[in-house]
């Protein structure tokens, strides 16, 4: 079985800092409305969170808030279910002057969770954010709206359903506590009592979580305007308790006595999430009769408690629907072994089929929710999976620890891809491990947390996107390389790479052995700085250092605390370079990668690097056949040489870079000389956003002609550069561009 950390479990043991919260008054044996008041320090007015329409997160928490509260740290990290499948993740915050910040995105819509964790050990509460999880009080919650969270959005005030908080007594003196949901124009002398349903929370988890983390009011509420459900309570208890049979009897008589719901077994309906799922199904197998609907979300079920009256259980039950999300779900291979248990005891049942986007989290109860909520108390046709969802056929097994190198890719049925990654044992003795890579939205950045296995540290994420991915482990906030992984980054010692195949990143793979172009390296004498210095030269398949038409070059440079080596190593310039030419869309060219850490850059290309390699390959002179491009630091270094040098290179492009001032610049030269000049940029996550945004308008002002290739989604980052070199390469040395 895959294991995975969990919201509320697996969490390692740390000081909580959380803001003090207002306590509801309580009174047993009543009904009181729930209140969900957060005391905010005067020190943090300003909102930490700040959400943008298109689902941009961006976080910039106080340095002084954050020295006063918990010391001095070194790290700082916002912890929310930003990971793929939702999982749990750490977003590393940057300290730049008064605050440690960062930005996050697109989100896809949906709810959100997230705290504040300093140095692996001390998480406080967003005290900028009124939004609170009893349960959890360093949590807080956001919301991105769009049209696939659509039924997890607040109806219009005065449409929806009542949320109030049941007081009652179980086992004694306790005080239990239930959160219920009265559908619109709830009546409580009504002829004929409402149906029922009463979701339980899992492990760790409390009453009110359905509706501060599920949005269960919110999916109610949609779900009743919409007429996809019958008029019905829900009530959402605690769960657990060590007998969990006696604890729900309790329930269903306080909800009884305090609303008018139906004791009748075909008008009851049960179901819960994870620990809360399990407790379900132990119960209505042992004790058929007492709910005539059943749904599992990711209960950690394998087997039938005891002995299982199959006849007792198809009788009474009009409904058993079990759900699980993908192969980073706990439940995956639990749900798969309770299918084939049932199947042999011939206890009828239905499948919601398997989730393929989403793990053990919210965002898979608040779907499944959604899908079993408007079967309850009425005939539905449709008994299949939730569309999109697929089959689960076999269990998900990964080698035993230490046996086989990692990442190890495993690709599923429907063609999703999963990573497992594996500490060696260097790390036994480790408090905290995680796995950063480039699997956020766009390209950005993420610590995926690990568990120990034995004397190693093992997670699988995914579903991963076909593309090209890099990743390190983070140990005790110490960054050291996966030993497993071969690949090397020269000038990122600690880093490693892996691709996910597939049709999106088949630019990124390497063709065919003996069909690409040929990748060498180029030794030449540097006055600049008095050294040699070295180049990577890709030529194109067929290259003929005799042709009696020299070939075009294209300079392609890197970015600061790069070298040459980056655009091969992290760019997969040559994969991509070799397949563009096999599809035929890119001219035949040579392609020179340099270094470029140099006090000079203009002196160093113009009067070191370009004649040496028109000295040792077949290159044009003629500035119509030259062309010169780069990133960040590249980019600004490829500005500076328009500037000083109009008309040497006719194709220009620049990767996430700013031109700097208006002054000193011959418009007519640029426009006369240049063929193309196109300008690229990574979204609100690159750093240099603002600047690309200033060259344009600076560009507008002198009247220089240029092309802006829109904005990449994805940060600072390579995801965004090899996306501008894919674009930019086909357009070179082609004269139709205006």
């Amino acid at each position: 079985m895959v294991s995975t950390p969990q919201h509320w479990r697996n969490r390692r043991q740390r000081t909580r800092v959380p803001v003090l919260v207002t306590a509801a008054v309580a009174v047993a044996g009543t009904v009181l409305a729930a209140s969900m008041v957060v005391a905010t320090p005067a020190l943090a007015q300003t909102p930490w969170l700040t959400v943008s329409e298109d689902g941009y997160a961006s976080f910039a928490v106080p340095t002084d808030y954050v020295q006063s509260n918990l010391g001095e740290v070194s790290q700082l990290v916002v912890e929310g279910n930003f990971g793929p499948s939702s999982s749990w993740a750490e977003l590393g915050l940057t300290r730049r002057g008064s605050a440690w910040s960062a930005t996050i995105g697109p989100l896809g819509p949906g709810s959100y969770t997230y705290e504040l964790t300093a140095d692996d050990t001390k998480t406080i509460k967003d005290p900028t954010n009124p939004t609170r999880v009893t349960s959890q009080p360093t949590w807080s919650t956001f919301f991105v709206s769009g049209d696939s969270a659509r039924l997890l959005a607040d109806v219009p005030a005065g449409r929806g359903g009542t949320v109030d908080v049941l007081r009652y007594h179980s086992g004694g003196a306790a005080e239990r506590s239930a959160t219920v949901w009265t559908p619109p124009g709830y009546a409580a002398g009504r002829g004929r009592p409402y149906p029922v349903l009463y979701l339980q929370a899992g492990e760790g988890g409390g009453h009110a979580d359905w509706v501060e983390l599920g949005r269960a009011k919110q999916i109610l509420d949609n779900l009743f305007l919409r007429g996809a459900m019958e008029p019905m309570v829900v009530v959402m208890g605690d769960g657990g308790g060590a007998d969990h049979r006696a604890e729900l009897a309790a329930l269903m008589r306080a909800a009884r006595l305090g609303y008018h719901i139906s004791p009748d077994p075909a008008r009851q309906a049960l179901a819960g999430t994870s620990s809360g799922g399990s407790q379900v199904l132990r119960l209505v197998l042992a004790h058929p009769g007492d709910f005539a609907y059943v749904g599992s979300f990711a209960g950690l079920v394998s087997d039938t408690p005891g002995r299982v009256d199959p006849r007792a259980v198809n009788r009474a039950t009009k409904l058993l629907r079990l759900y699980t999300g993908n192969v980073t779900d706990p439940a995956y291979n639990p749900t798969y072994r309770l299918m084939r248990t049932l199947d042999r005891a011939g206890v009828r049942y239905e499948f919601d089929g398997v989730n393929p986007d989403v793990g053990h989290t919210w965002k898979a109860w608040q779907e499944d929710l959604i899908d079993f909520v408007p079967r309850l108390f009425r005939p539905v046709r449709d008994h299949g999976p939730s569309r999109g969802h697929s089959s689960l056929d076999r269990e998900f097994r990964l080698p035993p620890t230490g046996t086989t190198p990692t990442p190890w890719l495993t690709r599923q049925a429907n063609g999703d891809t999963f990573v497992t990654f594996e500490t060696s044992t260097a790390y036994s003795t480790a408090q905290h491990v995680t796995v950063w890579g480039n699997w956020a939205p766009g390209g950005s950045w993420l610590r995926i947390p690990t568990t120990r296995h034995g004397d190693r540290w093992r997670v699988t994420l995914g579903p991963l996107d076909p593309w090209f991915y890099y990743q390190k482990f983070i140990v005790d906030r110490v960054s050291v390389k996966d030993t497993s992984n071969p690949t090397s980054v020269t000038t990122e010692p600690t880093w490693s790479t892996f691709l996910v195949p597939g049709k999106a990143a088949r630019l990124l793979t390497n063709v065919p052995e003996g069909r690409g172009g040929t990748l060498g390296k180029l030794t030449y004498d540097s006055a600049v700085v008095g050294q040699q210095r070295t180049a990577y030269v890709w030529t194109p398949p067929g290259y003929q250092p005799d042709r009696a038409t020299p070939y075009p070059v294209f300079y392609l440079q890197h970015g600061g605390g790069q070298n040459y080596t980056d655009w091969v190593e992290m760019g997969r310039a040559k994969q991509i370079l070799d397949n563009q030419y096999l599809r035929g869309d890119i001219e035949p060219m040579v392609v020179v990668m340099g270094n470029g850490n140099v006090p000079n850059f203009t002196a160093e290309l113009l009067e070191n690097l370009d004649p040496a390699v028109r000295a040792a390959y077949n290159v044009s002179t003629d500035p119509a056949q030259r062309a010169l491009a780069g990133l960040s630091m590249g980019g600004g270094q490829t500005y500076q040489v328009l500037r000083t040098h109009p008309g040497q290179f006719a194709y220009i492009g620049t990767f996430s870079a700013g031109f700097g001032g208006a002054s000193g610049v011959d418009v007519a030269a640029v426009n006369e000389g240049t063929e193309l000049l196109r300008v690229y940029t990574g979204d609100v996550t690159d750093f240099v956003y603002p600047a690309v945004l200033a060259t344009l308008a600076t560009f507008d002002a002198l009247g220089i002609e240029y092309e802006f290739a829109g904005v990449t989604t994805g940060p600072h980052g390579w995801d965004v550069w090899q996306k501008n070199l894919i674009d930019f390469a086909p357009r070179l040395f082609k004269h139709d561009q205006r």
